[in-house]
């Protein structure tokens, strides 16, 4: 679980410092301030790993480029300390201890996704395109995981379908709202050219295979997918290596009301949140053949960590945190320009109501939750209200009339600020 990070001379900003909250983490700001750029840093501090290309520390500077970090780990808080090697043009590899104690699962806003499993390997992560998510990821002839296609169908045809039954629950719980159901339905022929049976979901529109599926609902299954297999693997590799499984899982994820509609923004944190949680549960640790395991899988359940650093752009997604932010537990983070710096600042929780109350909260900024001509045009009306200067006003919004047509043309009848406007015009006019 990550604790802390400290940033120098790499970035947006000359310095950057996050203590993390031990559950949810969420960050916003606007685009190109570095809220991908901090998952991208998290992802190689907890794992080694970068996803793509390294984080580059900033040009000419005095200060010597530093990556620091505290982690908790099975005996306690460990910091590590990283430094740039201009030479090699790399970082000081991050040596992962014995003692590191996590899974790690990246969802990143293309849709690709990386999973770390220190029972699997030390060393590397394995980076999923969306194509090898559905079709399997290889490795020197070694299959590392078979593709949602190919686990689903096999799931779903076992005797013993607890992957598969679990997998269906999830994606319930994924859906958007009662009306908009999903459900698992029978695989089927799809192409000529494909002779695989490709699963299929039954909506309340009928039945579609999954390759046909929508760009947000593809990443929707393929998150409930990766979720189930990341955890099943895992305790098989416990198993097999008669090793505990790990007690502490950390999700990344970026954008996370990526494709999604705003029904679906308004539930899809939560519902991973839970999810997560009935993964953990749900999944048996059965060895075949017996062996013994000097501990007991449901003592690793009941102490399971989840720890999330989530990024967005939704007020909705804020707004579905409202019934269970927990000060104690969750943090909010705004990265903000001041002047020509970015800073990264912990905001204090407060609960806003609706969107429009997010919109225009610290978080999002903005004046007003209309159009940017609704919001200058009542600016205007606001302004001629209070006989202020309209000489900062575009021409065609300097004179009353003007100003009416514009709030007639821009704002429904049903607009809370027309009665005021109106009321206050013929005020004017008649006084």
């Amino acid at each position: 679980m990550l604790k802390e990070l400290h940033l120098r001379s790499v970035g947006p900003s000359a310095q950057f410092d996050v203590e993390f909250a031990d559950r949810v983490n969420i960050f916003t700001g606007d685009n190109g301030l570095g809220k991908s750029f901090l998952l991208d840093v998290a992802w190689w501090v907890l794992t080694g790993n970068w996803v793509e290309q390294i984080a580059y520390p900033q040009r000419n500077t005095e200060q010597h480029p530093e990556i620091i970090s505290q982690i908790e780990t099975k005996y306690g808080l460990k910091d590590y300390q990283s430094g740039f090697n201009f030479s090699e043009q790399q970082w000081l590899k991050n040596q992962l201890p014995p003692e590191l104690n996590e899974v790690v699962i990246f969802v990143r806003v293309d849709g690709s996704f990386s999973v770390f499993d220190p029972l699997r390997s030390r060393e590397s992560a394995y980076n999923f395109t969306t194509d090898t998510l559905w079709n399997g990821l290889k490795f020197k002839r070694k299959v590392i995981c078979n593709g949602i296609i190919q686990d689903w169908g096999t799931w779903q045809n076992k005797p013993q379908k607890s992957p598969f039954q679990i997998l269906s629950n999830v994606i319930k719980k994924l859906a958007p709202h009662p009306d908009e159901w999903i459900e698992i339905g029978e695989p089927t022929r799809v192409s000529v050219d494909d002779v695989r049976d490709i699963p299929t979901i039954n909506l309340p529109y009928g039945n579609i295979p999954i390759t046909q599926a929508s760009a947000g609902m593809k990443r929707i299954l393929g998150l409930a997918y990766l979720l189930v297999w990341t955890w099943y693997e895992h305790l098989k590799a416990a198993e097999l290596t008669q090793q505990e499984p790990m007690n502490q899982i950390v999700l990344l994820i970026d954008e996370i009301e990526s494709h999604l509609h705003p029904r679906w923004q308004r539930v899809i944190l939560p519902s991973v949140l839970s999810v997560i949680n009935d993964v953990l549960q749900d999944m048996p640790f059965v060895t075949t053949p017996p062996i013994f395991i000097p501990y007991r899988i449901e003592n690793i359940q009941q102490n399971m960590k989840i720890q999330t650093l989530v990024t967005t752009h939704s007020p909705l997604v804020l707004a579905s945190l409202e019934p269970l932010f927990d000060e104690d537990k969750d943090k909010l983070f705004l990265f903000e320009m001041q002047g020509k710096d970015v800073e990264l600042n912990e905001i204090f929780w407060t609960k806003q109501g609706d969107t429009v109350g997010w919109l225009t909260s610290e978080i999002f900024g903005l004046k007003q939750a209309r159009s940017q001509e609704s919001e200058i045009a009542i600016e205007a009306a606001e302004a001629w209200m209070r006989h202020n200067d309209m000489s900062d006003f575009p021409e065609h919004l300097k004179t009353q009339s003007q100003i009416h047509q514009e709030l007639l043309k821009l704002l429904p009848g049903h607009d809370p600020f027309s009665p005021r406007w109106i009321e206050t015009a013929e005020r004017i006019n008649s006084g």
